[in-house]
């Protein structure tokens, strides 16, 4: 489906997306430092919130993807920036403009749902946009990478070498406290905006595995195969090996003779079964 709608919309694929990311990341920074100094809460007028959308502010809809992860540190904002930057830019090489943006906006179309789905459980009352954050679809980028190139090493704080899929478990250890920690404290609908913006990588982890044995057909045909491919393990009675193949001409057998080949024959009257060297020169049996 992907290669099909690639080749009808390919060409509206955004390229760069990761950079226009960042730059969106930058504008959010600059109003949340902004808002320190003013006392204006800039943030708050664009931050997700169902409530106010349905109220008829509709650019909350897409204006929550300026706010960044919530953290102030100058140093951490530059250190982010520069690792997806990395990330986005080698995921998009290795998957092209257009399946980069379908990951990407499906992760944000996702926690629209998700987030959607939780205002009607908990209605205006609590502020949903308190919950809905971008740390999650950058998480999901960094996870789909970890998924590209697992044995990837890289520096953890510029000093620790750790491969790509073990800081991916530890981030998903992570997520999986948060949310046993939500539904322990009884705000089990805290977890859905988390759950949906990972759906899309989830979706993508599961392309990426070979599902198809774990079709019957496809398990019955592998087993079919190492049995045939199996050499049939000898018999013995009394010691001695029992032959499983006989050709009825010169008597030999695969245990004498295990360089032979052994074929029942189609055209004689009875399972007499030949070796190679007679197979097709005997003379056949007809029963009366």
């Amino acid at each position: 489906m992907l290669d099909k709608l690639e080749k009808k919309f390919g060409k509206y694929a955004i390229h760069n997306l990761t950079i226009y990311l960042l730059a969106a990341y930058a504008i959010g920074y600059l109003l949340e430092f902004g808002q320190q100094f003013t006392g204006v809460p800039y943030l708050n007028y664009i931050w997700f919130e169902p409530y106010l959308i349905l109220k008829g502010q509709v650019w909350r809809l897409f204006t929550w993807v300026l706010i960044p992860p919530s953290n102030t540190n100058i140093i951490f904002a530059v250190i982010m920036f520069i690792l997806y930057y990395q990330l986005g830019t080698a995921l998009e090489r290795t998957w092209g403009a257009f399946r980069f943006n379908v990951y990407i906006f499906g992760g944000m179309l996702f926690t629209v749902i998700g987030a959607f789905i939780m205002y009607l459980f908990v209605g205006p009352l609590i502020p949903v946009g308190g919950f809905i954050s971008t740390y999650y679809i950058n998480l999901s980028i960094f996870l789909a990478f970890s998924v590209c190139y697992p044995d990837l090493q890289v520096m953890l704080y510029f000093i620790i070498p750790i491969k790509m899929k073990w800081m991916s478990i530890f981030y998903l250890v992570i997520v999986g406290y948060s949310i046993v920690q939500y539904i322990a404290m009884g705000w089990w609908f805290a977890a859905m905006p988390i759950v949906a913006s990972l759906l899309n990588w989830f979706i993508f982890f599961m392309m990426t595995k070979n599902l198809q044995r774990y079709n019957p057909k496809d398990i019955h045909r592998r087993a079919e195969f190492r049995r045939q491919a199996t050499p049939p393990r000898t018999q013995y009675r009394d010691g001695t090996p029992i032959a499983r193949h006989k050709c009825a001409v010169c008597g030999r057998t695969e245990i004498s003779n295990p360089e032979l080949e052994f074929r029942f024959c189609s055209k004689c009257n009875g399972n007499y079964e030949y070796c190679s060297e007679h197979l097709f020169t005997h003379q056949h049996i007809k029963n009366n």
